[in-house]
């Protein structure tokens, strides 16, 4: 029954993974890979971490809707630090990540997307926004030249100039509060859930994790949040574990020495000094 699935041929009893996906679903702030195992009682890190890295890639639907309405696009820098790098955005630090956020009249927000960038260029972004918004929908940007294809694209766009904005005295963070909000929220759950120790190989995921969070945050029901997890993960294919880790190259063991045949090493001893035996022996 589990073929086909993210269960398949999985070791770990399905009343596990059934309860892993509870605390996955419905904790706030999601569960990491060490609490998994203290809670369940998991013998193995790397099965906890396997089990949740396995829920995070069932959490993106192929037929997903786009967003409509007023969307507003922007770019940032999400990552922890890293040895010998210097700078906030040095590469290999931090990931280029593009959001896309829904905003509600006459406030609020709704949907958002985010997705790991190699560069800010005009093709790069015209591609996240082709696959994140429906055409026809108001594009709010900022002057960067990479948006300013999008209207022959089929995009209403608004373009926000923050040189502009300080040229009058306005507070250039505040012409995108969309994105900047929700780029503020994913750093502080990668900093609070997880410790910042997030590998650039597995951002998609964790980005995938949190916009599945904020896109369900007024759902009063834990229960269906459950079940759409579940939903998700018996219509998902299989999942590797080699496909989860970043190399498949395994770990170097170090050697062993040689073994040593014959009598062990506590009777290969030089005999003890007793001359109370030598002794004994010559008096009788």
């Amino acid at each position: 029954m589990t073929a086909g699935t993210i269960f398949h041929r999985t070791r770990t009893p399905l009343t596990v993974w059934f309860t892993a996906c509870w605390y996955f679903s419905t904790a706030k702030d999601g569960v990491s890979a060490l609490n998994l195992k203290r809670v369940l009682e998991i013998g193995s890190y790397q099965t906890a971490w396997a089990i949740l890295h396995r829920l995070r890639s069932v959490l993106v639907r192929p037929d997903r809707e786009r967003l409509a309405g007023t969307v507003e696009v922007d770019e940032t820098y999400i990552g922890g630090e890293e040895p010998k790098l210097s700078g906030g955005r040095a590469k290999g630090k931090k990931i280029l990540t593009a959001i896309a956020v829904e905003v509600k009249k006459p406030r609020g927000f709704g949907r958002c997307r985010m997705v790991p960038m190699t560069d800010a260029s005009g093709a790069s972004l015209e591609v996240f926004v082709t696959d994140s918004v429906e055409p026809g929908t108001t594009v709010v940007t900022d002057g960067w030249m990479g948006y300013h294809g999008l209207a022959k694209l089929g995009y209403h766009h608004e373009q926000h100039s923050q040189r502009a904005a300080r040229a009058a005295g306005d507070d250039p963070n505040k012409l995108l509060p969309g994105p900047h909000r929700v780029a503020s929220l994913a750093k502080r759950w990668l900093l609070g859930t997880h410790q910042g120790s997030v590998g650039g190989a597995h951002m998609i995921h964790y980005l995938n994790e949190f916009t599945f969070r904020f896109n369900r945050r007024q759902s009063r029901s834990r229960g269906m949040l459950f079940y759409r997890v579940m939903e998700l993960a018996i219509k998902h294919g299989p999942v590797r574990y080699q496909d989860l880790i970043m190399t498949s190259q395994p770990r170097a063991v170090p050697p062993r020495p040689p073994r040593t045949r014959g009598r062990p090493a506590s009777l290969e001893r030089a005999p003890a000094d007793r001359p109370w035996r030598s002794l004994a022996s010559n008096s009788g």
